[in-house]
């Protein structure tokens, strides 16, 4: 395996990676809420049912191993706006705010003649999480279309703001009015004579599992086939029925985001249009005996990733580096041509994406910094690399898995003898990336379930 700085000249490059005669490329980045990455037909997944998704992967570019570094909302949302770990913009932790003072992709791009939406579920924002309302200033991180709420998942009595603090009722079921506003968004774009960078951020398909007619009976909890790590007696949602109720949000979603793919390409857009494809975290759902997300586990580090520009990026491209959240903001400004500011923590991907080039990290770093759901497990750090999932608390070795050989993670290596060394190499890789970026064991250490 290829070692070497998160940061490289790459970046340099990357700043070439458009040209100057070339229009600055749009961004459409769609985020639904809780969705693992192995649950998409184009990975394989015979059961979902996501033939738009599908379809973007086959005409772009498809991440089979991207992670998020911190799978839970608010430290995801919050790296996939700066590029920076979560810890570093004071939001390890849910349900507390990002800093004014950060520098988000939307502020880079406005400052560059973009026109900035964002719409959903935004979650990086302190205090209650009902009514949701952020006002237009600073707090909104470079944004300026906006319609949004701040954390809801009652799906069929949702509402969002706009300008001001009134809450505005969505008269159908969340998901389709989501869309509605990011249709409505494009239409706008369309008559501007400017770029224009839109994160879509659905609250879809966390649970509950909520559905509109058509879909609540789709799958049938007795015909779901239960992943090999999959084990009875999880405290909460990792029944058959979850799972079902899962599959059928999965569909819904992959439905909206095929309308939202057709009028980008009524309107003339899909050709210089970067669409990108991912989610905050996954979910547990009843693999390892265990519900929700902040472990370490494929079920919960692993989410979508896929690339689409027709305009840039040659399609049917796949890839298993190691790919994180934290890449996402330096990578998309390094196809816009933007060079990432050096502050950022992540690495910029679109060399790879372009190009193919073989020289990207060797790991994604993993965390969570606050004590997992009803307290089942300590705060812990972690390696994924091509081929292995390592993951520690403070004290001990916690968990080492060949994802080459053990694809499920049935088969915990930690205390095996022959890996002693490599396990003190990942211990040695992680203490050095927290002194470089300033990640400490006692940071948050008894930060509360939120």
């Amino acid at each position: 395996m290829v070692r070497m700085r998160r940061r490289t000249f790459l970046s340099f490059l990357a700043a070439a990676a458009v040209p100057a005669t070339r229009k600055p490329p749009n961004i459409l980045f769609i985020m639904p809420d809780q969705w693992r990455g192995m649950d998409l037909g184009s990975l394989g997944n015979r059961q979902v049912r996501t033939p738009n998704l599908d379809r973007l992967a086959l005409e772009g570019f498809q991440f089979r191993s991207m992670s998020a570094n911190s799978p839970v909302c608010t430290p995801a949302r919050s790296m996939l706006l700066t590029g920076r770990y979560c810890y570093a913009t004071g939001t390890a932790v849910n349900d507390v705010p990002l800093r004014d003072e950060e520098t988000s992709i939307a502020e880079i791009l406005k400052d560059r003649g973009y026109y900035t939406g964002f719409i959903g579920k935004w979650h990086v924002q302190g205090g209650m999480r009902e009514p949701g309302f952020v006002p237009p200033g600073p707090r909104r991180q470079g944004f300026e279309f906006w319609a949004a709420n701040i954390c809801s998942h009652d799906y069929f009595h949702m509402h969002y703001f706009r300008d001001d603090p009134k809450p505005i009722s969505m008269p159908v079921y969340d998901t389709f009015a989501w869309t509605d506003l990011a249709l409505e968004f494009l239409d706008k774009s369309a008559e501007r004579a400017q770029p224009f960078c839109l994160y879509l951020q659905y609250p879809t398909p966390h649970d509950p599992y909520l559905l509109p007619p058509g879909y609540e009976t789709m799958y049938s909890p007795e015909r779901i086939e239960l992943r090999k790590n999959w084990e009875e007696g999880a405290k909460r949602g990792g029944t058959a029925k979850d799972i079902a109720g899962y599959y059928a949000a999965i569909a819904c979603l992959d439905d909206q985001i095929g309308r939202v793919l057709k009028r980008l390409g009524d309107l003339g857009l899909r050709e210089n249009t970067i669409v990108v494809f991912t989610s905050d975290h996954g979910n547990m759902l009843g693999s390892h005996r265990t519900f929700n997300k902040r472990k370490p586990w494929e079920e919960s580090t692993n989410v979508p990733g896929i690339f689409r520009w027709p305009s840039g990026i040659k399609p049917a491209g796949v890839s298993d580096a190691p790919i994180s959240h934290v890449d996402i903001v330096p990578t998309l400004l390094g196809l816009c041509g933007v060079r990432p500011p050096a502050n950022m923590h992540g690495f910029d991907y679109s060399t790879h994406i372009l190009r193919g080039s073989k020289r990207t990290p060797e790991f994604a770093y993993l965390m969570s910094h606050g004590k997992t759901e009803l307290n089942e497990f300590e705060p812990w750090r972690g390696l994924r690399t091509r081929r292995w999932k390592y993951a520690r608390f403070k004290n001990e070795p916690w968990m080492l898995h060949d994802l080459a050989a053990d694809p499920f993670e049935l088969s915990n290596l930690a205390k095996d003898k022959r890996f002693a060394k490599l396990m003190v190499r990942f211990d040695r890789e992680i203490e050095g990336l927290m002194k470089r970026t300033g990640d400490r064991w006692d940071e948050l250490l008894d930060a509360p379930y939120r």
